[in-house]
């Protein structure tokens, strides 16, 4: 038996790439190991949408050279948005890798790998033409078993100024509503208790087939055609956020009132440089809306802050944004340039630390405006789905409610009662925290 190491970088979406990565792997015959130094293959799923993650992702090749050296015999293949960013100029900066595979080569990489080591390939980058999964790709969980991911769409319509993803991953392309269903079938009958919907722009699903391929008709199909307790709705673009996506909302539990919604900014002049098809009032709107419609609903959002020409005034519109609506999760992101993109030549460039500097005071505003806001929890009784032991102590479980996604937000301590993973349970919360919560398991 032949084994392979895989080490996954990046988003959510990039996860699933690695576990079809995996379905392909071990329906050739691959076996997984944990152990890089036990392996025959090293896998390096990248990401190359940001700087940082360029740069993570050479720490992890430079990692993977060094077990090279010890082991001269091993393979080391790089795949991923950094391939596909650079293409054939990691071969030259890279002489140790063995194998370059861009992004649209994970479903095929066992064969890609098999030419390689039998020496029928005459370049060491790959890059194969455009790829679609569906629910027929194999596919292996990576994820606890009680939750997956679920890749709507590859690709993305839209050109925001700071952003190379439509340059690497290509334009939208929308997988069918009936291959979802039946994707989602089979991760149900697998165990999955919930399923978040994940893409570039989850409210962008369908735009490029027409007809009746809207987020909102791929939402009724799931709910009629499953029983999975939770349904999870991540990454929209604000202005795609409808009433008719709402409502579904409001009239059906299953859909968890939680959105992610990335805004970016909400100075008008920054998101017009942006080149984001919206105003710091439209944001206002759809926030007032979706609190109206879903009066439990709790928004995630993402902002971007030293973007070039962004005064301190435009700068402290996100601060006055945020004491106003008091969003539940707010993630925020110093800007960096891309190479490619457009606001890399963009004027009124802001120094690094400048940078730090407003991405630390809004994350302390959120930070006071959470602790507070998390106080309202307090007696309630709510569903939660059950994690495992806590990593802080073997005698806490430690689970997430309806209003905290996986991976991105904080999660429920639960220090009386007994559940397995996997279980939803009603918890009663007792203590909150700046971004976690403490409760007790409530028998049913």
């Amino acid at each position: 038996m032949d084994f392979f190491h895989l080490i996954s970088l990046g988003c959510a979406k990039n996860l699933v790439d690695s576990e079809v990565m995996l379905g392909s792997m071990t329906a050739g015959g691959w076996q997984l190991s944990d152990d890089p130094e036990a392996a025959d293959v090293l896998i390096l799923n990248t990401c190359g949408f940001i700087q940082t993650a360029v740069e993570e992702a050479i720490a992890e090749i430079f990692e993977l050279v060094r077990i090279k050296e010890a082991y001269p015999e091993k393979c080391i293949v790089v795949v991923g948005c950094l391939v596909q960013r650079y293409k054939e100029q990691l071969s030259v900066d890279l002489p140790e890798v063995d194998l370059f595979i861009g992004t649209e080569g994970a479903a095929d990489i066992a064969g890609i790998i098999d030419n390689l080591l039998h020496g029928n390939l005459e370049n060491r980058v790959i890059l194969p033409d455009s790829f679609l999964m569906t629910s027929k790709t194999p596919r292996v969980i990576s994820t606890p078993s009680f939750r997956a991911w679920l890749k709507i769409t590859e690709g993305c319509d839209n050109r925001c100024s700071y952003c190379m993803i439509p340059a690497i991953r290509g334009g939208l392309r929308s997988r069918t509503i009936e291959d979802l269903v039946l994707e989602a079938k089979q991760l149900e009958q697998n165990g999955v208790k919930e399923l978040s919907l994940i893409a570039q722009d989850s409210t962008a699903y369908g735009r490029d087939q027409g007809g009746d391929s809207r987020l909102e008709d791929l939402l009724h199909q799931l709910l009629g055609r499953t029983t999975i307790p939770w349904l999870r709705l991540l990454y929209l673009y604000p202005t795609g956020v409808s009433e008719e996506l709402l409502h579904i909302m409001a009239d059906n539990c299953r859909i968890v009132p939680y959105l992610d919604i990335p805004m970016q900014h909400v100075s008008d002049k920054i998101l017009r440089s942006m080149n984001r098809r919206y105003t710091g009032d439209n944001l206002l709107q759809i926030v007032e809306k979706a609190r109206n419609i879903v009066p439990d609903i709790a928004l995630r959002t993402t902002f971007l802050v030293g973007f070039p020409g962004e005064s301190e005034q435009e700068f402290l519109e996100i601060e006055s944004f945020i004491r106003k609506i008091k969003l539940e999760h707010v993630g925020v992101f110093p800007y960096a340039n891309e190479e490619g993109a457009p606001s890399e030549r963009f004027a009124g460039q802001v120094p690094e630390a400048e940078k730090l500097r407003r991405r630390d005071y809004i994350l302390a505003v959120q930070r006071e405006l959470s602790a507070e806001n998390q106080k309202k929890y307090i007696g309630r009784l709510e569903p939660v789905l059950i994690e495992g032991l806590s990593a802080e102590t073997d005698l806490l479980l430690e689970g997430r409610t309806r209003f905290q996604a996986p991976e991105v937000d904080g999660c429920i301590y639960i220090n009386d009662g007994i559940a397995n993973p996997g279980d939803i349970v009603n918890v009663r919360i007792t203590e909150t925290q700046v971004y976690d919560l403490v409760g007790e398991i409530v028998p049913q």
